[in-house]
């Protein structure tokens, strides 16, 4: 499996370089999400730009990754670039479950605030 990893302070990007996310890659996709949980990543925006394929086994990696997020921090799904993976998460209705943002930019955007907000809010 390809990817990037870019960590910073509050969150960490996961750039998937794959175009398939199915059963070949959604097991070590998931390891490697329980990896980053354990590292104490507070908040992850799973980047999909170069996806154009996701089966059901995809889905689970990524509903295995919200589940772990909605206990840490957030999870964010982002560039849904290709029709068929915005279908696919449409038809499943996981766009009413997951926090799906446009842009890598925007995400980041997201979380710095919510991080900002929170601070405020615990003061």
């Amino acid at each position: 499996m390809k990817y990037s990893i870019d960590q910073k302070e509050h969150y960490a990007i996961f750039s998937l370089e794959e175009e398939n996310l199915n059963s070949l890659v959604a097991p070590e996709l998931k390891s490697e999400f329980v990896v980053l949980s354990n590292k104490g990543v507070e908040n992850l925006i799973l980047d999909l730009s170069k996806v154009k394929f996701v089966d059901s086994s995809g889905l689970s990696a990524i509903l295995t990754a919200n589940r772990i997020w909605n206990a840490l921090g957030m999870f964010i799904l982002t560039e849904i670039n290709h029709p068929s993976v915005k279908r696919l998460i449409e038809i499943s209705r996981l766009d009413t479950v997951l926090k799906i943002i446009p842009t890598v930019s925007e995400s980041t955007d997201y979380v710095t605030m919510s991080v900002i907000e929170k601070g405020l809010n615990d003061d």
